[in-house]
């Protein structure tokens, strides 16, 4: 057996060519990479949806998907510790369980998160350039931005992007300094005597759901803000001492973030009317108008907003197509999904395919729902609970897998919680929308179709078998 590491060759050791990434990320720029993949759409975009829901409760929603996240966080760092490599969710579900086939739709899901969280910010953008620039655009205009701006997010992507290290640290700064300033307005208002925090504490739900259903609703929907932590454990293999170094700055990343949702949502509440909050589709941008009328801030924040979303898409269209890619190079998905430029060396079948899919998915879901930021939000957290609650599962199982290697272990209570609480979300007795499950079920559908002609095409020309020949090549 050869002794060569995960993705290195007999060639490149005696050739002298370095096999492990290099491991440059400290402490603090772990952190930033951590808060920035958080920080996004999520929180500029469903505030609203979420006050609509539980009234001027809007910060319990959030507070309670930080602590699931938190709760799923634990599993992910006694997986990344225990495997520090630049792998993901596939991986750990195909360490787990070994089939093949699911370990393709847990990638498919996340890759479906991708395109639909992208399409979500697509909707915020296209509202924000229109109160940004006074357009006052109906909805066909809306449509006509929202889908202009995925095929700009397509001509990035296929010129190439070398998203370092430090551009995210850079992005991550404008993302954090607009929430800052929604909070800076808050204190603003209360020295002006604007704010009223007794709407804070008042439980406003829809007639047809009791307390309990309008919160796990709400919190379904709250989720979206949460994720991205999971995408950290790609940068395991170039973090500095990854064992000791990634449960306390995952953790604190994620405290830092769930502190400012929290007190983002309190501000909402205290300086806009619930139902002028809930009907808004730029709920900060109005947080920001009523707070402080009589400074300019109203004018450059829909340009923040703007930025913060079109960075969350940028790295989730990314995303969607690598991921594409890496499973079309492992033929579970057409071939031919992995053809790269000789010039620019990127995947453009898989971006043209991913975009495409985009521009579907928005013209579908912006003409069929009455509210397209909750149903693609919606569904975005849908899709990643249903991975998180595998992950849940599987951190339980591979605990039979024993490692020589010192790594963090989560108290089993947590992984068990986690694992009935994200599965207890994905269910429609959390009060999901319906249309959330029908998206879904287009995307996944659409990834089963893909993998069956993969299958006949592979059995009818190569005799080849259809499965993840290498899991921790799909990322």
């Amino acid at each position: 057996m050869s002794d060569t590491g995960p993705g290195s060759t007999s060639s490149d050791q005696e050739e002298g060519r370095p096999t492990e990434l290099r491991r440059f990320l400290t402490p603090r720029l772990l952190l930033l990479f951590i808060v920035g993949d958080i920080l996004g759409t999520g929180v500029y975009a469903l505030t609203g949806q979420v006050a609509a829901e539980v009234g001027g409760a809007a910060w319990l929603p959030f507070l309670i998907a930080f602590a699931i996240a938190t709760l799923t966080a634990f599993s992910y760092l006694e997986l990344v510790t225990k495997y520090p490599q630049a792998a993901g969710a596939a991986l750990y579900t195909h360490k787990a369980f070994g089939i093949h086939f699911l370990t393709f739709l847990v990638a498919f899901a996340v890759l479906s998160s991708g395109i639909t969280s992208a399409s979500t910010a697509s909707r915020v953008f296209a509202r924000s350039l229109d109160q940004g620039f006074g357009l006052d655009l109906d909805s066909s205009g809306i449509l006509i931005v929202a889908l202009l701006f995925m095929v700009a997010l397509a001509l990035v992507n296929l010129r190439g992007v070398a998203h370092g290290i430090i551009t995210n640290v850079v992005l991550t700064v404008v993302e954090l300094s607009g929430l800052l300033l929604v909070l800076l307005v808050g204190i603003w208002a209360v020295v002006e005597g604007n704010a009223d925090f007794s709407r804070v504490v008042a439980f406003d739900t829809p007639e047809d759901k009791n307390v309990f259903l309008a919160v796990t609703t709400a919190t379904s929907l709250a989720f979206f803000a949460m994720v991205g932590f999971e995408d950290s454990v790609n940068m395991a293999e170039e973090t500095k001492d990854p064992v000791s170094t990634f449960p306390r700055i995952m953790l604190t990343g994620l405290s830092i973030t769930g502190l400012i949702y929290v007190l983002v949502s309190i501000t909402a509440v205290a300086l806009v009317p619930i139902g002028r909050l809930a009907a808004t589709e730029t709920p900060l941008l109005t947080v920001v108008e009523l707070g402080a009328p009589n400074l300019p801030i109203d004018e450059i924040y829909p340009f923040i907003t703007m930025f913060a979303v079109a960075n969350t898409a940028l790295i989730n269209m990314l995303m969607a197509s690598r991921l594409l890619y890496g499973m079309a190079r492992q033929h579970v998905l057409p071939p031919a999904l992995a053809h790269v430029g000789r010039r620019r060396q990127t995947p453009w079948v898989a971006i043209l395919f991913t975009t495409l899919l985009a521009l579907g998915l928005i013209t579908y879901v912006f003409n069929a729902s009455e509210d397209a930021v909750a149903t693609l939000g919606g569904t975005t957290a849908l899709l990643l609970l249903a991975v998180f609650t595998i992950v849940n599962v599987a951190v339980l199982v591979l605990r039979r897998d024993r490692v020589d290697t010192r790594h963090f272990v989560a108290p089993t209570v947590i992984p068990v919680v986690a694992a009935v609480v994200s599965l207890y979300l994905v269910t429609p007795l959390s009060g999901r929308d319906t249309e959330q499950y029908e998206v879904a079920g287009l995307l996944l559908g659409l990834g089963v179709v893909l993998w069956v002609i993969t299958w006949i095409i592979n059995r009818a020309f190569y005799a080849e078998r259809t499965y993840v020949k290498d899991p921790a090549e799909l990322d």
